[in-house]
């Protein structure tokens, strides 16, 4: 990369003259630095940061213009033209460009000779050729990047650098053709005059040299472009398109296409050719003999890319007449078949890149709606076996003019009702050609492709412009579909527009369908969920009501037009009662609920051509409903006599609502979703029921009467809008469907193989045919010809049987698996009905009856959800269960009658979540009954309250009543503490429970009244016994099952952790009950803390972790709280516990236990020890000198050494002389002779044993300052306080608890009398420091 220096180094005489001289010398130095980190950056592989530096170097150049470091930079950056790493040269060229650019008095031509200089390809060795010839082009790269190349007046470095490139040519090994492109790019910036000096140096005279390389014939067009006077005296005139020249023009445009394959781009020299064709009048020869006949024969896809790039670049400059020519030939027809062809994921396509061609000419040419049209039928003309390869829904229809739009919507419809497969570019893939399939040709079948394609285009110009068409044209697209899909001309008339033109081939059965479907998509297009803003037009009245009274004025035109289906005498009439009632909905006193009813009555109405006999049912059943949901409240009032047996017109309603959802319509279901909801306020719990039924997997199962209409729809359907072209898919899925039936056909076989009664058979028609014999018995000589021929045959029908049953079987099989996807399709449906009814309707006493029937799908779901529909299933009944019904803001307040049967249920849920195999099911249970707590909480029931009222006035009701907020409602507390409880005790007790802590946790939270007469249940199971399986296993069968489970100690105290953190259950306890349930809780940790230490299983040792994280849960709440307790018991037992600690501080899982553990100890004023270092790392005293020398390397001498500090008893705190030599980097001290800590007190290596430490006494009163200054003492093994005098600090500290040991232990006598009574020694949370007592004393009143 170069020298790393930036800064020239200074004289001696500049270094002693200047005294600031070493300052600024630093901040040169700290400029270099962020200097040099520039030329880093610049190479770095992000763009971002490579921009940022580049700029960040320009501003440091500005601010130092004439400065070493522009000198430096230029250097750097030369010098970083030629280096070995491919992606930083560009990045160094492109910097030096922008360096040129901002710095204009830098002259060219000394930057070119720098490169040169240090580029020269005659004095470089032979290894550093190639990063000398990238140095120089990048170096002419720069040069021409940074703008000031083909502008300075001065033209002596644009002749050395077009010198330079014209030597560097001839290097082709290593640059190819890239000098002879930047040549080109050059002298395209340059002015007239200067490309006129320059020409004789740079081009060639000869016509070979100019056609044997793109760059040479781009040097000729760009001459031809800007001075063909100039050049006509240098080469003459010259016809590029002449016969002789067309096969050297093809060449060319070879070497082009093969030279941008990787950029995919249409090459330059390649538009200049079809520009100057355009110019000189011989376009016609070039796209015929350069194009089609020299290019696309090749049969060389580079070659095909650029056809087709030129196809697309040449639209805009191409007049009708011309596009026409084009858009009929070999290019468009080729590009088709790679269409057909390019579907596979690894496959190039082509089509992204010619639809952005399409859509740019398009945009440009909107003036021109002619030509616009011309390109858009040209490609609708281009198909295979009739189906056109543009897509239905192609994104370039949004820049058509209106006139182009109107145009080729007449077009389509022409095209539809007399189809001209004589006008098609139709062409057949090589797989088809290879099939010889004659039902491939047959027109009838392009027909059909054509029309199912025309249908499905002229809905997707609805759906993707219906904001932007014109009413009219939207109405008559639509008006075209409705006549087609239901109705046949039998005369034209002036009437209706659309009977004048007749179809030229009849529609078939299979095409009218598709004609069908299309509308009803077109349908739902036009009606966006009862929005009126963009479902109505102009009118003020729905499409779909225009098109309801388009089809009643077909209907009275009997005479021009008729049905397909004719309508039946009581069919019409149904009809007309329909326009009647909408007739009554339309008035101005309907309810809002009205436009809900009157588009289903509409949508209905227009699917009685389509299924008379269904339709013309709902219709009067709609129409009943209707009349008496309208008119229910008016006659409310009145006395009328009610025929008991006619069911209510809201059941009626919901059983038309699942019919229709069984039909495979999307906009049939939004409707019923609208309707369901406007209605869902009135009903009753049969109609409920009608839709549980559905949803009851025991009971539909036998119940098919919903789903039977769906499934020639649905195949229909997919075949009327299947676009792609089917003889390319079917070969290509030809294999994998071979493989799966050649799968499935092999495991049938196998099973028909172990079948018993074609077993039987198989060895009658052997034994009959003498085909099995005894052991000494010879075949051969026993069956002749005849028996032979005869027992193939008896086996071969035999076969052919068994294969047929196993068809049947497999057939069977199928037709179980399709009814029970159309099952589950139909059940994913009429889940809305639920979703709409929870959502609309939370306060209705009816949702209540949701929960079973869900919890019973989520059950099975979750049981067998293997395919795809009933993931579908499972994951909307859990969304709307969860997040709709259990977790919704509102719910039922009024529960009347039903607060025992809530109670029941309950009950029977919490059972069933502890019966659950897994606790994921589990949870929904248990969610539920959390709901109906919530429910019966927030509900009232005045038979209850009358209840509760007379049992408190009695006093019979024993059961303490809580007050406040906690009390209201119908919720019976020792009914639901009794639920909960017996769940409690089973989670803690039973090995696999399928009850975690997070659902007790949410109870917990939700009802802290529940909580606080469950957490007994919990402190009764922080000790005790394991599970009664779990003790009589061996304990090497333990730690190979303790993974599968957790110990109920270890499951109460980790819910007990999280509980005491509650704001909420804190709320319910009074101050002397929670500090008698925190003393409950210490007696019972303190119970099994007395094993810490001892765990020999994974069990047990989780249990240990669980009780201390318990136990810092406990501390930091006594803190929070301000509790005093006595913790001298817990004191003396965690200290009882710390050697089995310290013997076990190696094992898996020891590191956590040890850190809860003085945590805990921390606490209760014991400071974690230090660790000490072994005694092998403790330097002997026979070492020998020459280690002993290497160790006094690093030591202090006398007067850095720490004074000696007396304690209180005038013992030396710490004597250097019994210590080692240090090493300077840490003190090594030897051991003490005694042991080094006890009690659990850390050793600390100074301290006297007199000096006071952190205990579990209360503090002393002494200043914060003092309290750090003693507690860095204590780690650093020196006295608190060395300045002050003993008495002093006597006085102000407590008297010493304990004594810290030192190497040399105090004597028995000593720590007696050090040691205080016990009653004195006992820990207090309370006593945290002086302010908090001083505070507490002054609430409390006291002196």
């Amino acid at each position: 990369m170069g020298s790393r220096e930036p800064a020239e180094p200074l004289s001696p005489g500049d270094a002693t003259q200047n005294s600031a001289r070493p300052a600024d010398r630093h901040g040169l130095l700290k400029h270099s630095r962020e200097f040099l980190d520039f030329f880093w950056d610049i190479a770095k592989p992000e763009q971002e940061t490579r921009l940022a530096a580049t700029e960040k170097l320009l501003e440091y150049l500005r601010a130092r213009p004439k400065g070493s470091e522009m000198k430096y930079a230029l250097k750097r950056l030369i010098t970083g033209l030629g280096v070995g790493r491919e992606t930083a040269r560009p990045c160094y060229s492109l910097a030096l460009a922008q360096l040129l650019q901002s710095f204009e008095d830098l002259p060219l031509c000394s930057i070119l000779q720098q490169i040169q200089e240090k580029y020269d390809l005659h004095q470089v060795k032979k290894s550093m050729v190639r990063p000398a010839l990238f140095g120089n082009l990048f170096g002419v790269l720069a040069l021409f990047q940074s703008g000031r190349l083909v502008k300075d007046q001065d033209q002596e470095a644009l002749r050395k650098s077009v010198k330079l490139l014209q030597a560097l040519a001839h290097h082709q090994n290593h640059l190819q053709e890239q000098p002879r492109k930047a040549l080109v790019d050059i002298l395209s910036e340059v002015s007239e005059a200067t490309l006129q000096e320059m020409l004789p140096e740079v081009l060639s005279t000869d016509l070979d040299a100019m056609l044997s390389c793109p760059e040479q014939l781009g040097l000729f067009l760009l001459a031809q472009q800007k001075v063909p006077s100039r050049l006509k005296k240098l080469v003459g005139s010259v016809n590029l398109f002449s016969d002789e020249n067309v096969p050297r023009l093809v060449n060319v445009l070879k070497m082009a296409a093969s030279s941008v394959k990787k950029e995919r781009k249409l090459p330059t020299v390649a538009l200049e050719l079809l520009r100057l064709a355009l110019k000189e009048d011989k376009f016609l020869q070039f796209w015929k003999g350069v194009v089609e006949q020299g290019l696309l024969k090749l049969q060389f896809w580079p070659a095909s890319y650029l056809c087709f790039r030129l196809l697309g670049a040449a639209l805009p400059l191409l007049t009708k007449e011309q596009l026409q020519l084009v858009m009929r030939g070999d290019v468009i027809r080729h590009y088709g078949e790679h269409t057909c062809t390019a579907k596979l994921p690894n496959q190039f396509k082509f089509a992204p890149e010619m639809e952005e061609y399409v859509g740019t000419f398009l945009e440009g040419c909107r003036d021109d709606p002619e030509r616009q049209l011309a390109v858009l039928v040209a490609f609708s003309t281009t198909t295979n076996h009739g189906l056109p390869v543009v897509p239905t829904f192609w994104r370039v229809v949004r820049f058509l003019s209106p006139r182009a739009l109107q145009g080729y919507v007449a077009w389509l419809q022409d095209m539809f009702l007399q189809p001209d497969l004589d006008s098609l570019i139709d062409f057949s893939t090589n797989n088809q050609k290879k099939a010889q399939d004659a039902s491939l040709h047959v027109p009838e079948r392009a027909v059909f492709r054509l029309r199912k394609w025309i249908i499905l285009r002229l809905v997707s110009l609805v759906d993707s412009l219906h904001l932007e068409m014109e009413e009219a044209l939207t109405e008559q697209v639509a008006r075209f579909c409705l006549f087609h899909s239901f109705f046949v001309t039998k005369k034209p008339t002036s009437q209706i527009p659309e009977t004048r033109q007749q179809l030229s081939l009849p529609l078939e059965s299979q095409a009218r369908e598709a004609v069908s479907s299309a509308f009803f998509s077109l349908l739902q297009t036009l009606s966006t969920q009862f929005k009126p803003a963009s479902e109505q037009t102009r009118g003020g009245q729905p499409w779909t009501y225009r098109l309801v009274h388009f089809a009643d004025l077909l209907l009275n035109h009997s005479h021009s037009v008729t049905p397909v289906t004719p309508l039946t005498a009581q069919q019409r009439q149904a009809w007309d009662r329909m326009l009647q009632t909408l007739k009554e909905l339309e008035a101005p006193s309907s309810e809002p609920r009205a436009a809900a009813f009157q588009h289903l009555l509409l949508l209905v109405g227009i699917h009685l051509f389509k299924s008379p006999t269904e339709s013309c049912d709902l219709l009067g059943d709609i129409q009943t409903c209707i009349r008496k949901s309208l008119g229910e409240r008016r006659h409310r009032s009145r006395t009328k006599a009610i025929d008991p047996q006619e069911p209510p017109w809201v059941e009626v309603l919901v059983e038309i609502l699942l019919a229709l959802l069984a039909q495979p319509s999307h906009l049939m279901r939004q409707v019923a979703r609208s309707v369901f909801g406007h209605v869902c306020s009135h009903l009753t719990p049969r109609a409920l029921q009608l839709i549980l039924d559905v949803l009851n997997p025991e009971t539909s199962e036998d119940e098919d009467d919903h789903v039977v209409v769906t499934d020639e729809s649905d195949e229909r359907w997919l075949k009327a809008s299947e676009d792609k072209s089917e003889d390319s898919e079917e070969n290509r899925g030809s294999e994998s469907e071979d493989e799966s039936d050649g799968g499935e056909s092999e495991e049938e076989e196998r099973d028909g193989d172990v079948d018993q009664g074609f077993r039987e058979q198989l060895m009658s028609v052997l034994q009959a045919g003498k085909a099995l014999g005894g052991e000494e018995s010879e075949d051969e000589e026993e069956l002749g010809d005849e028996a032979m021929m005869a027992l193939d045959q008896s086996l071969a029908s035999l076969f052919a049987e068994q294969k047929l049953r196993i068809q049947a079987r497999r057939d069977e099989k199928s037709k179980l698996q399709k009814e029970k996807a159309l099952r589950r399709d139909f059940q994913i449906r009429v889940l809305d009905l639920v979703e709409v009814l929870v959502t609309k309707q939370p306060e209705n006493v009816l949702v209540l009856e949701l929960l079973e029937p869900l919890l019973r799908i989520i059950r099975r779901s979750l049981r067998s959800s293997s395919s795809k529909q009933e993931q579908d299933l499972l994951h909307k009944t859990a969304r709307i269960f969860t997040h709709h019904l259990c977790r919704g803001r509102r719910y039922c307040h009024d529960l009347g009658d039903r607060v025992e049967a809530l109670h029941g249920q309950v009950a029977r849920l919490v059972e069933q979540a502890g019966r659950q195999p897994d606790s994921s099911t589990a949870l929904y249970h248990f969610n539920a009954s959390l709901y109906l707590l919530r429910v019966l909480k927030g509900g009232t029931a005045e038979g209850h309250l009358h209840e509760t009222q007379e049992e408190l006035e009695a006093g019979t009701n024993p059961s303490p009543v809580p007050e406040g907020p906690q009390a209201a409602g119908c919720l019976d507390l020792n009914l639901a503490m009794r639920v909960y409880s017996s769940a409690l005790s089973s989670f803690l007790t039973k090995r696999h429970s399928p009850l975690t802590v997070p659902m007790f946790l949410s109870l917990f939270s939700r009802h802290p009244v529940l909580c606080k007469s469950l957490l007994p249940v919990l402190v009764q199971h922080i000790t005790g016994p394991g599970r009664p399986r779990q003790q009589s296993l061996a304990p090497d069968v333990l730690r190979l099952q303790a993974p599968t489970f957790t110990q109920p100690q270890a499951q109460a105290c980790l819910l007990l952790q999280k509980t005491l953190s509650m704001r909420e259950v804190r709320s319910c306890f009074q101050d002397p009950e929670w500090k008698q349930l925190i003393g409950q809780v210490l007696t019972k940790v303190t119970e099994n803390l007395r094993t810490l230490g001892e765990a020999q299983t994974k069990a047990e040792h989780q249990q240990a972790l669980s009780s201390l994280e318990l136990l810092n849960t406990v501390f930091r709440t006594c803190k929070h709280e301000k509790l005093t307790l006595d913790l001298t018991v817990l004191l003396g037992v965690l200290q009882g516990q710390q050697q089995g600690l310290r013997q076990g501080a190696h094992c898996t899982g020891s590191s956590r236990l040890l850190d809860l553990y003085w945590q805990a100890m921390k606490t209760l004023g014991v400071q974690r020890p230090k660790l000490e270092k072994d005694a092998k790392e403790i330097p002997s005293a026979t070492q020998s000198p020459i280690s002993r020398k290497r160790k006094k390397k690093g030591f202090l001498p006398e007067t850095k050494k720490r004074k000696k500090h007396t304690s209180q008893d005038g013992t030396p705190a710490a004597t250097g002389g019994s210590q080692p030599p240090s090493t300077g980097r840490k003190r090594n001290r030897t051991k003490a002779k005694g042991p080094a800590r006890a009690n659990g007190m850390p050793s600390t290596k100074g301290p006297a044993p007199g000096t006071p430490t952190l205990s579990p006494s209360p503090p002393a009163k002494s200043p914060k300052l003092q309290k750090k200054n003693q507690k860095l003492s204590q780690v650093n093994g020196a006295p608190g306080s060395p300045t002050k005098p003993a008495g002093q600090k006597k006085h102000h500290e407590a008297p010493p608890k304990k004594g810290v040991l030192d190497k040399s232990p105090p004597s028995t006598l000593a720590r007696k009398k050090a040691r205080p009574p016990l009653v004195s020694r006992s820990p207090s949370l309370l006593q945290s420091g002086t302010k908090k007592k001083k505070t507490q004393l002054r609430k409390a009143g006291k002196p």
